[in-house]
Parts: C-alpha cells; structure tokens; sequence
C-alpha cells in the first residue's frame, strides 16, 4: 500500500468518526523494524493531520516476535520503540489453540506457545492492553480449549493486561484445512455452547467476552448475549481473513444497528473506547445513534454490552 493510499484510507476513517486505527499484515520478508514503526507513526501523523488522536492497535504476537527476531532486540527491548513509534494497544490473535501440538497440524509456521504468552506478557509488561482469541470448531479436542483456556487465564491473573476475550469459530469453506479434513461450519448453537463455556472458564478475571457476528452473523452475535457475552464488537469495515475463508455475514454494520441488536436483547448499550472507557450511554428505548448516509470506505466501531442493570459500550475505530 502506497502512503497516498493509506492517508486516504486514515482520512476517510477520521471523517467518520473513528477513534481507532487496527493494523495487522502478513511477514514481509524485506521489512525492518522501522518500517513497522514508520507505519505507526504514519498513522499518527495523518489522524492528527485530519483531526484525530487516533489509537493504533497494532500488529499481532506474531508479527511483534519477527521484529524481535530481524532487529536482535528483547521484547522487553522492543516494546518501548513501538510504543514511541505510536502503538497504543496490541491485537491478542495468532492464538489459534495454544497447544502446541494442534498448532503443529493447523498452522505450522505460527510461534510456539509459549511464545505468544512471551509477547503478550511483554506488551502488558510494557504498560500495553491487549485482547486475547481463540479459534474452535475445527479438529481441537476439547482438552485443548481447556488447554487454552487455562493459559489464557493464568496469564491474566499475572498480568491483569487483557481487555476482552475473542471467541472465533473456524470458517472452514475456502480454506486448506476445511478441505483436507472435511470440516463443516459450526452451527450458531454449538458455537453458543462454546461461548458460553468460555465465559465460565475466565470467571472474572476477564469481564469482556466479545461474539463475532463476522462469524456468527448479527442474529447468532445477539442472541450469544444470553450466552455469556457483553461485547458486540466493531462495526468493522474491512474485514478480509473470515471474508476470504467464505464468511458471508459482510464486513460493514452501522452503530445503530448494533445498538438495536443490543435493545432487541434488553441490554442498555454504550460506545466504549479500544481500552473500555465509556463515551455515550444508550439506555433501552433511547434514541439511537443517528442512521449514516453512504459510509466512506475502511471506517468502523466497536460495541460492547453489559447485564441488563449494567451500561453498554460501543466504540468507534476503523
């Protein structure tokens, strides 16, 4: 992506409304540690340029363990320079199922285990939030989740730096794994049951579960907050790793929408900021965020909800 590009796209998202920028990539194999920070500091300067601070939440334990590797520094090391550079939160993916030997057969070339928890309690370590994932419905016993699920929560309880829990069920339709396994889509109530073991398994040590409607659609993400959730996530924009597995649930939802699922489930709703500070208040049966026009291109939001007797938040972030 040129940098013309990307000031159209940061500009686009600042005239929407966003408060957040999520950048994540691949490997690339000639980038050095200051192009990963040249492009935070991109981001900065161009949200500034049209009028917003924006929060950069920023490159995956995968792609934060490869800068350590090509720059020959410490996480502990690294942190710092990507924090000067703009990062302000990082994205808890690559997590698929942290075994390492499911990872083995489902995604070889990922970091081990105890890798990501390294990146992670690094990040939080460094004064950095982040979110944490997990990917079923595929070939994972369920010991492994409950594997995961305890690694999960240890680290928490070390670090206190997680912000919310991602459940992320398997899109199996164009995807290599589907095919060589035959893997079917988990249905939305299996998918439900699995919320809501997920939900059990953190206790409290992390209050924010988040559904996907990417995968679950926007009927399955509303009815999963009987089921443990309290966080409808982004409006999204672009959205291209469920999108090219064969989702079909789109990419795109508007605020309102999200604040109608939540009413439609007698939950309040709020919009909450990357880190969950709450910024506008939506009780049931209030107005609702006003209904958009044509929606610029590359902009979104988040939405979280909470108990009935509780507010519910919703960010904006592109």
């Amino acid at each position: 992506m040129s940098e013309e590009l990307f000031e159209e796209r940061v500009k686009a998202a600042v005239d929407y409304g966003a408060t957040e920028l999520c950048i994540q990539s691949g490997i690339h194999p000639d980038w050095t540690l200051e192009d990963y920070e040249r492009w935070l500091r991109l981001a900065k300067r161009f949200g500034l340029r049209y009028g917003q601070d924006l929060h950069l939440h920023a490159y995956s334990p995968m792609e934060i363990a490869h800068m350590a590797d090509i720059s020959g520094l410490s996480l502990q090391e690294l942190f710092p320079r990507l924090r000067e550079a703009g990062l302000g939160s990082t994205p808890g993916t690559a997590a698929e199922v942290l075994v390492d030997g499911m990872r083995q057969r489902i995604s070889p070339n990922k970091l081990p285990v105890q890798r990501w928890i390294d990146v992670i309690q690094a990040s939080h370590r460094a004064g950095l939030k982040s979110t944490s994932t997990v990917m079923f419905g595929h070939i994972e016993e369920p010991w492994e989740l409950a594997q995961h699920m305890r690694i999960i929560r240890r680290v928490q309880e070390e670090t206190g730096g997680i912000t919310e829990f991602v459940p992320l069920s398997f899109i199996p339709f164009q995807t290599r794994l589907g095919r060589t396994h035959g893997v079917e889509e988990i249905s939305v109530e299996d998918s439900l049951k699995h919320t809501a073991v997920f939900r059990l398994a953190l206790g409290r040590t992390i209050p924010n579960v988040q559904a996907s409607w990417v995968k679950m659609g926007l009927e399955g993400a509303t009815e999963a907050l009987r089921w443990g959730v309290n966080d409808l996530g982004g409006t999204l924009m672009e959205e291209n790793i469920s999108r090219l597995a064969g989702a079909s649930h789109g990419t795109i939802l508007h605020p309102h929408q999200l604040v109608q699922a939540a009413h439609a489930a007698g939950r309040p709703a709020a919009e909450r900021t990357t880190t969950y500070e709450l910024r506008e208040h939506y009780p049931v049966g209030a107005e609702l965020p006003p209904a958009p026009g044509e929606l610029p291109e590359h902009v979104g939001g988040a939405f979280a909800l909470g108990s009935p007797d509780e507010r519910v938040a919703l960010t904006t972030a592109a």
